[in-house]
Formats: structure tokens, C-alpha cells, sequence
């Protein structure tokens, strides 16, 4: 079969079998993943959720994965990067995914305003290495913040849906009750497992409100006034956090603040992350100099210091990219001479012929890149 798709592929060139399929009915392809919306969802303000159903190709995800998803706006296609909101152990192969609408995010923009059902998306498999394990751990610590619910809203769904029975905490920083996806789910989880404990934290609140009770038993979902996470807070909240796994993902003052106290504490091996946001390492404004070179292209420009990708963009090059933020792996290419910088950890690299991606990336100097 696969030998036969071949020979059809290489009949219908220049352009894929898929191109021509999709003609017909845009879910029905071969090789290439895609999925329909079937329900649209907007009760949290500035946010959208929808339910995806995948052609065959869909394998699954682990609890915590992220999917990239592609969408086609004004005749370009643009990816991004979401984790499924779901529990992995869904039983109709359907994929819920909360987007939230930034400001400046032109996909989560449009499918904020634009996603319904019928719709149809681009989509890859499920990647990423932020997922619970299996066999799953006594003890669950999930800390997120903001848009940072989805992926470790998956794992405590999974964990529910598996019944686990050690202790779990999940603890979530938002502005306000209102924007908080499935509080009301969250609520009846409670009710229906005892060793499950939800604290919400409101930071634009000024006054204690509580959802359930006003006792702090482990079955109670308590929705306290502002408080900045530490030491103390998680020892109230999960005086057994030293012998967990804990799961973050959230801003980056949240995180920066949990991995403090983990790393005092010496926990470092039970910390596991996940940021959709790019903090930045300290730069030297001496290494905006020399020129960039996008060798496939033909084009040069001065180097100003910006991200490779930044720099393309503004070279009036369309490289290929999905999260911005170097988690999906998309925007790699092979860096042909010259020495790059890490945007996130700092670190040069100078080696010739590397593969690197686009997006935390900076030239430092002259740098000579294969797109």
C-alpha cells in the first residue's frame, strides 16, 4: 500500500495527493493529519474552547503533550502550539483544546473569533516531554498559572478519570474567578475524590471567598484572596510537596518563584516544567554586529541583534515556525557558519553545519544560515 501511495504521489507532482483530496473533502487525506471542530465554547471571557475530531492518523496524547495546530488565515498558514485540556484516557478520540485571545496573538485572535463548528484545521501529532509518567506517582503536585491550566488540566482529569488514589494538589493563579476555565468541573472533582485538593488563587481579588466550605479538609476547593507562592504556601497547602512530582506550567514570576523554592529545598529532580513564554537571557548589545546571511534565499542583512526568526521576518522571508517560544521544534534549520546565541539559557555555540531553531536564537557577528 505504502509503495502504491508512493507511485501516486509521484503522478499528481508537483503537489502532494493531499493537495487534491482535500478538493473533494478537506478531512479526507492520506499522509497529511487534520481535524474538524465540532463544538465551539465561549463562556470565559477572552477565552475560546473546541472540540477537535482528527482523521485516523490520531494516535493520542499524554497528559501534559501539546499538538501543533495550523490555520489558515488570509491565504497564509500560521501554526501554534496548545495542549489538550482532556483527559488522555477520552475514549472518542476527540481533542478539547481552551485557547486563550492575547492581545497581540494573531492565531489565538482569530480562532478566538472565528472558530465554529466545521471548521477545518491543520494538525501534528502530540509532542513534548512535559507529561505524567506512568506508572503515575503517589503524590501529584499541578501548579499553573493563567493560560498554564491546559496541560496540567489534562493530567488532573487523567488522574481522575484513572482514579488514582494517593494525594493531588492542584493549585491555580488567575485574575478572577470568571476567567478560570471548568471551575464548576473542579468543584465536582472534589466532591468526588477524597484525596484531591483545588486551591484557586484570584490575584485580583481583595477579599477571601471560599467555593465549598470555609474548613480546609483535603476535599475542599478553596478560592482564597491574592497571596505570592512560597515556602509557606505550598507547605499549608501540600505539607507533603518534598515527596511528590510536581508539574508547573504558568508566567514566568510563577515559575521563577516555584523553582526557587525547589531548588533551596534541593528538589530539583521532582520539579518538571512547561512555559509558553520566552524569558530572555541577559544580552551584550556589542553582539548586535556583522551581517546575516539566509544562504537559500540570497538575501543578507545587517545583524540587529533580534532573533534569527525576527530577522527573516524582517528580510521579508516567510520561514517555517509553530510556537516562537523553541518548544515545538518547528522553526529548525542548519546554522552553516557563525556563532549563535541561546536567547533563553545564554550559551553560544559556534559549531559549523548545527541544527538550530530560529526562534531563541540570536547571530552574534557574521552568521550564515540554510534558509
Amino acid at each position: 500500500m505504502v509503495g502504491l501511495i508512493d507511485l501516486v504521489q509521484t503522478l499528481t507532482a508537483p503537489h502532494p495527493l493531499d493537495r487534491y483530496l482535500e478538493l473533494v473533502r478537506p478531512t479526507f487525506t492520506l499522509r497529511d493529519m487534520r481535524a474538524q471542530i465540532t463544538d465551539v465554547c465561549r463562556s470565559v471571557p477572552g477565552s475560546v474552547t473546541f472540540v477537535l475530531r482528527p482523521t485516523r492518523q490520531w494516535r493520542g496524547h499524554l497528559a501534559g503533550q501539546f499538538v501543533r495546530l495550523g490555520v489558515l488565515i488570509d491565504g497564509v498558514k500560521h501554526t501554534r502550539c496548545y495542549s489538550p485540556v482532556n483527559s488522555q484516557a477520552r475514549g472518542d478520540r476527540r481533542i478539547e483544546l481552551t485557547v486563550k485571545a492575547h492581545p497581540n496573538g494573531l492565531v489565538s485572535q482569530y480562532l478566538y473569533h472565528h472558530a465554529a463548528p466545521g471548521m477545518v484545521v491543520d494538525l501534528a501529532p502530540a509532542a513534548g516531554v512535559f507529561h505524567l509518567p506512568d506508572p503515575r506517582p503517589e503524590r501529584v503536585v499541578l501548579i499553573s498559572g493563567g493560560s498554564g491550566i491546559t496541560p496540567v488540566l489534562s493530567m488532573l482529569r487523567t488522574l481522575a478519570d484513572e482514579n488514582h488514589v494517593g494525594e493531588v494538589l492542584f493549585l491555580h493563579y488567575a485574575r478572577s474567578p470568571q476567567v478560570v476555565p471548568y471551575r464548576a468541573e473542579l468543584e465536582t472533582l472534589t466532591q468526588r475524590h477524597a484525596g484531591l485538593r483545588i486551591e484557586l488563587r484570584y490575584t485580583q481579588q481583595a477579599t477571601r471567598q471560599r467555593t465549598a466550605s470555609d474548613t480546609a479538609a483535603p476535599r475542599t476547593c478553596a478560592a482564597t484572596a491574592p497571596s505570592r507562592f512560597g515556602y509557606d504556601e505550598l507547605e499549608r497547602v501540600a505539607p507533603w510537596f518534598a515527596q511528590a512530582q510536581t508539574y508547573v506550567c504558568g508566567p514566568p514570576s510563577l515559575m521563577s518563584a516555584v523553582r526557587t523554592v525547589y531548588e533551596a529545598e534541593q528538589l530539583d529532580d521532582r520539579l518538571h516544567t512547561e512555559e509558553f513564554t520566552v524569558t530572555a537571557a541577559p544580552t551584550d548589545p556589542t553582539d548586535a554586529r556583522g551581517e546575516v546571511t539566509f544562504f537559500g534565499s540570497g538575501v543578507t542583512a545587517e545583524n540587529t541583534g533580534a532573533t534569527l526568526l525576527e530577522q527573516a521576518e524582517s528580510a521579508g522571508l516567510t520561514p517555517t515556525y509553530g510556537c516562537r517560544m523553541g518548544i515545538c521544534l518547528s522553526c529548525t534549520v542548519i546554522r552553516r557558519s557563525g556563532c549563535t546565541r541561546n536567547i533563553r539559557t545564554g550559551e553560544l555555540d559556534s559549531d559549523p553545519d548545527r541544527p538550530i531553531q530560529l526562534c531563541i536564537n540570536a547571530p552574534v557577528g557574521d552568521v550564515d544560515v540554510a534558509i
